[in-house]
């Protein structure tokens, strides 16, 4: 898959905006998208069905195609913006219809252009596409794969074995199998299939019961069973043994899109405590959003969703201009954004007390209900342990890159540009591990020298010495780190606990690291001298630091209140998106909820 560049319109939110409009006017009693709709399908946990269809109708599957294939994606930061918006509303919903691009990326990468075409006149059709990767015994150790799939003696392939906790296996057309290809395993021992369940013989497959969930509880998780499926030649995905590594470059691509559906999550659960803070009163009158200890809750929380959200801003477009480098990036995405959001959700949870746990028949149920369904992002696509297992692997590498000063500076200042189109994405230029390690964080030392000049040139300097002094200290922890992860040794069985807490040190440095990029790159000095708006950088670096443990005083966590006040300045319906702080001016963009 090769995507060919949009015109330089920055986020192409023309797409964005006609999508997020046709939302809202499904949104109300009666529609697909009616808050009472969705929460009796929830207390049913029966699948959104008339919601799913009215996105089908909407168009979103053509962004689950490449241009190249007759589709839309073009710009992977559209496919984000799009799939946000519906989490917003409702995650099941999301999660629901985004899993067709999960099942279809395989196809995309194996780079085959007829069955490439073949797939995208399905999905643009409405088919809906799934992915079996995962068994009943085995979780995320896709090495330990039980289901077969052996040469038939009239051609093709016969399946054999069960797939389980499959998301849309039941409802979805066409499934691509992670299967067994060589009886001794190993990484090249699977093969990917496309199964087309419409082709099997009678009796050769069954679906598996629905099985109940925490959250997402109309999604349709099952399974399915094959009997001596037979598959024709070309059901195949590239070549037999190249299973594994085309899924891994496959997770590449749909991990860091998780972020999506964290990010519209967050966006609602932040929405609605903040309309409760506002609009509930204390004994004295006073709006429970002024009280000094609910504001800094309420911006903590704010800070937590920007970071997240520069996380997968910059990780969406790393995709087009870091290609080599997202099996770190990836990793980082899909870790860190949600445990971020679960964390925000859990600290908005403790300031609305009882309400945030009514069920979804109460006006209030709806953020109990985000707080059920969001626990699973933290599972799809490997688990938040997984990817940070994937990160200990690669700590050499990421020292000594670190050390070595390694960084792609063309495809960073891309990565951190959100207002120029991106380059085609090339899948071929993906890759199992990083070799040269990753230009976010090792591009810091760089972006805090590029800060110390301004602070030099700026007609207030005072107060960019205040944010340089924030990124010193990023920039010195971030160094601390590295060389502690130089130090690590481990065997891939023997993974000690202080690695997992050094990656998540890593995440954060990223994170931050992400933000201050943005700021740079986005929000240039003026020719004047006068420093951009930082109201939200000053934020994040302050929420990173403190999670990070380093210290800050008083005056510096004035800029968690500073960024509750992006929040509460909106009318209800709206969320502060950091695409708006990057591009002050900007109309903001409605909370389709």
């Amino acid at each position: 898959m090769t995507t060919t560049a949009p015109p330089a319109q920055g986020l192409a939110a023309g797409p964005v905006d006609r999508f997020t409009r046709r939302l809202r006017e499904l949104t109300g009693p009666g529609l697909p998208f009616g808050a009472a709709e969705l929460a009796a399908l929830d207390r049913a946990d029966a699948f959104p069905a008339d919601a799913v269809r009215a996105l089908d109708e909407a168009g979103l599957p053509r962004y689950y195609v490449p241009a190249e294939h007759g589709g839309a994606l073009d710009d992977f930061t559209v496919v984000m913006r799009l799939l946000r918006a519906v989490a917003r509303i409702d995650l099941t919903v999301a999660a629901a219809h985004g899993k067709t691009y999960l099942g279809a990326v395989s196809t995309w990468i194996a780079g085959a252009e007829e069955p490439a075409r073949r797939l995208a006149r399905r999905i643009t059709d409405g088919e809906v596409v799934s992915c079996a990767l995962t068994e009943r015994h085995h979780g995320s150790d896709l090495l330990s794969g039980e289901v077969t799939a052996r040469p038939a003696a009239d051609g093709g392939w016969l399946l054999n074995g069960e797939k389980w906790l499959i998301n849309n296996v039941s409802r979805a057309g066409l499934v691509t199998v992670l299967a067994r290809t060589h009886d001794a395993g190993g990484p090249r021992g699977f093969s990917l299939f496309l199964v087309d369940k419409a082709r099997l013989a009678p009796g050769t497959h069954t679906c598996l019961p629905k099985v109940r969930t925490y959250g997402i509880r109309g999604a349709d998780i099952s399974g399915i069973a094959l009997h001596d499926a037979h598959l024709p030649a070309d059901a195949l995905i590239g070549a037999p043994g190249q299973g594994v590594e085309i899924i891994v470059k496959a997770l590449h691509i749909t991990r860091t899109c998780c972020a999506a559906m964290s990010l519209g999550t967050g966006d609602h659960a932040l929405r609605l405590a903040a309309d409760f803070a506002a609009g509930h009163a204390g004994d004295d009158g006073t709006p429970l959003a002024r009280r000094p200890h609910i504001r800094r809750e309420l911006g903590e929380a704010t800070a937590g969703l920007l970071l997240a959200e520069a996380t997968g801003l910059v990780a969406v477009r790393s995709l087009h201009a870091l290609t080599g480098e997202m099996s770190v990036v990836s990793a980082v995405a899909k870790a860190y954004v949600p445990a971020q959001v679960d964390a925000l959700i859990a600290r908005l949870l403790h300031l609305l007390g009882p309400h945030g746990l009514l069920g979804p028949g109460d006006p209030h149920g709806q953020f109990a209900k985000a707080e059920r369904d969001h626990r699973i992002i933290g599972i799809f696509d490997g688990s938040s342990l997984v990817n940070r297992n994937a990160l200990i692997e690669q700590f050499p590498r990421l020292a000594r890159g670190y050390r070595k000063g390694r960084v792609d500076a063309a495809g960073l200042a891309e990565a951190t540009s959100p207002h120029t189109a991106p380059r085609p994405f090339r899948p071929a230029a993906l890759s199992l591990l990083s070799t040269a390690g990753a230009s976010v964080p090792a591009g810091l030392p760089a972006a805090v020298a590029e800060l110390r000049e301004r602070a030099r040139d700026s007609r207030d300097g005072a107060g960019l010495d205040s944010l340089l002094s924030l990124a010193t200290r990023l920039l010195d922890a971030t160094e601390r780190l590295h060389e502690a992860m130089a130090a690590v040794r481990f065997t891939p069985r023997a993974v000690p606990a202080e690695a997992f807490d050094l990656a998540e040190r890593y995440e954060l440095c990223f994170a931050a690291a992400c933000a201050l990029h943005l700021w740079l790159r986005a929000t240039p000095a003026t020719g004047d001298g006068t420093p951009a708006p930082d109201t939200w950088l000053r934020g994040c670096l302050v929420k990173a630091l403190t999670d990070l443990g380093e210290p800050v005083d008083d005056a510096e966590a004035q800029a968690l209140d500073d960024c509750a006040d992006l929040l509460l300045g909106r009318p209800p319906g709206h969320f502060p998106s950091l695409l708006d702080q990057l591009r002050p001016g900007t109309p903001q963009e409605a909370n389709a909820s």
